[in-house]
């Protein structure tokens, strides 16, 4: 498939998808927004695929949506929608294949709210962090109230969204905002490293874990967080892929998780 906007590879066994606007620091757009959608829809229904890879072109990462394609338009009551936009993207994140962000400059507004759902998050040290939606009299979005609090304390949430600020990369990983800081040839490499060795594992059990801590993360009720971990624990024992590694385990071979999926699908 072709875009406009992004470009999508396979390296191994990892897609990488990287936005491709570097004239305007891969500014978004809905257009944008609705490719990235398809190109993590067409790397989750490949079998080849076991992780995804996000990275921005050129210099910037991404400087957040651009303010008179999508900004001002709303502000004027224009459909702007072209593409289809962002959708659920959280939802398409917490439920796909290992996802890891790759920083490799600039972040700001979206550029950071889109990142926080993923799986996990290296940073170039060239990299420079904005959640400054009240700069532009706006709140984040994309579940960031919550994902952000979650990744660096109700305090740190605060000032960040309150004041706009911008942080360095080592200030974002301190705080944990980022969870790896690497140089600017190693970033991508790394992200991919990463990413493959954590979609090498049965896809079932990567599945029901991401789920897990989407919906226990912040559960108050430890019954219904146990309840659930057991439910998916009774799938997980069912699974072909857990079989597989039980014998990959006795016979002291490497398990082969590609197969039993293709033979629990009847392939």
């Amino acid at each position: 498939m072709s875009y406009e906007t992004i470009l999508s590879e396979r390296q191994g066994s990892v897609q990488v998808v990287t936005m491709h606007r570097p004239e305007r620091l891969n500014a978004w757009t809905y257009k944008m927004g609705g490719e990235l959608r398809a190109a993590f829809a067409a790397a989750n229904n490949d079998d080849e695929v076991d992780a995804i890879v996000l990275t921005g072109a050129g210099r910037g990462f991404c400087a957040g949506a651009v303010v008179e394609a999508v900004f001002k338009a709303q502000s004027e009551g224009e459909d702007v929608t072209e593409g289809g936009g962002a959708g659920d993207w959280v939802g398409v994140l917490r439920g796909s294949k290992p996802v890891v962000a790759a920083v490799n400059g600039p972040a700001i507004g979206l550029g950071v709210t889109q990142i926080l759902p993923m799986d996990y998050l290296i940073a170039s040290e060239q990299a420079k962090l904005s959640v400054r939606f009240v700069k532009m009299g706006l709140v984040p979005e994309l579940a960031s109230s919550n994902f952000l609090t979650a990744r660096v304390g109700f305090g740190q949430a605060s000032e960040l969204m309150l004041s706009g600020r911008t942080v360095e990369a080592s200030e974002a990983l301190a705080m944990g905002l980022v969870d790896r800081v690497t140089t600017a040839e190693e970033l991508l490499p790394e992200a991919c490293r990463v990413a493959a060795e954590m979609g090498a594992n049965p896809r079932s059990a990567v599945r029901h874990i991401k789920q897990l801590l989407t919906l226990n993360a912040n559960e108050t009720d430890i019954t219904q967080v146990q309840r659930r971990e057991l439910e998916a624990l009774q799938q997980c024992y069912a699974s072909a892929e857990h079989k597989e590694a039980i014998s990959a385990f006795l016979e002291k071979r490497p398990p082969d998780f590609k197969t039993a999926r293709q033979q629990e699908r009847g392939d």
